[in-house]
């Protein structure tokens, strides 16, 4: 099991943490992360363009000229698609972008982007969150001490209400519970900082499940998080 150096918040060696092997040691899977994404991005897609076709643009309802004799091309309706604000042929109308993805393939792919950062080095671990009140300058300076930079993505327990508001206004900075971890919010960010409470564990996760729904190993185990076209990350009830 591969450890890491457990960091406090003013960015002092605090220990060592262990990183499961299930969850940050996995040969990272390309073409599964690849289809997650894909499915969690088109299912991000409200699916509300749409375009009149001729039988729904209004007027048109008679022939603008007689068959023959007049010369010109035979028309008709002038709601047809040739003509100016006339129907649309071929065009969009509302639809589902959405993909069912397995739930085993969703949590594949989480642990092959946690275990591609970890193998980059790009994993810390903050052994607990001490803002004593929600303040952004406070949020900034832990960063810093940290070393992180770039696109920083902080995972959070429910119980870390003044973590959460200090560090969701930082710029690229991306503030996510325990529940919501996903493959995406982790490829995308350059760093992904855990605390000892919100890091994931390859423990009793189903017994955990039945007991306690809202600790951090039975989180990760529930996750399947496709998300739906209001929000960022949900669970796949599929």
């Amino acid at each position: 099991m591969p450890q890491i150096s457990l960091r406090s918040q003013t960015g002092a060696e605090a220990g060592k943490a262990d990183l499961a092997d299930a969850i940050f040691g996995v040969q990272p899977n390309v073409p599964v992360m690849h289809q997650v994404v894909t499915a969690q991005l088109a299912k991000a897609r409200a699916g509300t363009q749409s375009t009149l076709t001729r039988a729904e643009v209004r007027g048109g309802g008679k022939k603008p000229w007689r068959q023959k004799g007049t010369g010109r091309a035979r028309q008709g309706s002038i709601r047809s698609p040739q003509w100016r604000g006339g129907g649309v042929a071929l065009g969009p109308k509302p639809r589902d972008y959405s993909q069912r993805t397995p739930k085993k393939m969703v949590q594949l792919a989480l642990r092959s982007a946690l275990s591609d950062r970890a193998n980059d080095g790009k994993v810390v671990v903050v052994d607990t969150w001490n803002f004593a009140t929600p303040k952004t300058k406070d949020g900034v300076n832990a960063l810093k001490s940290l070393g992180v930079s770039g696109k920083v993505l902080v995972v959070v327990t429910p119980d870390d209400l003044n973590a959460s508001l200090s560090f969701r206004n930082v710029p690229d900075v991306h503030v996510l519970l325990t529940g919501e971890l996903n493959a995406y919010d982790v490829l995308v960010s350059d760093w992904v900082v855990f605390s000892q409470a919100s890091l994931p564990t390859a423990g009793p996760a189903k017994a955990a499940t039945a007991t306690d729904p809202t600790t951090p190993a039975a989180q990760f185990e529930a996750t399947a998080t496709v998300p739906q076209a209001d929000g960022p990350a949900e669970e796949s009830a599929k």
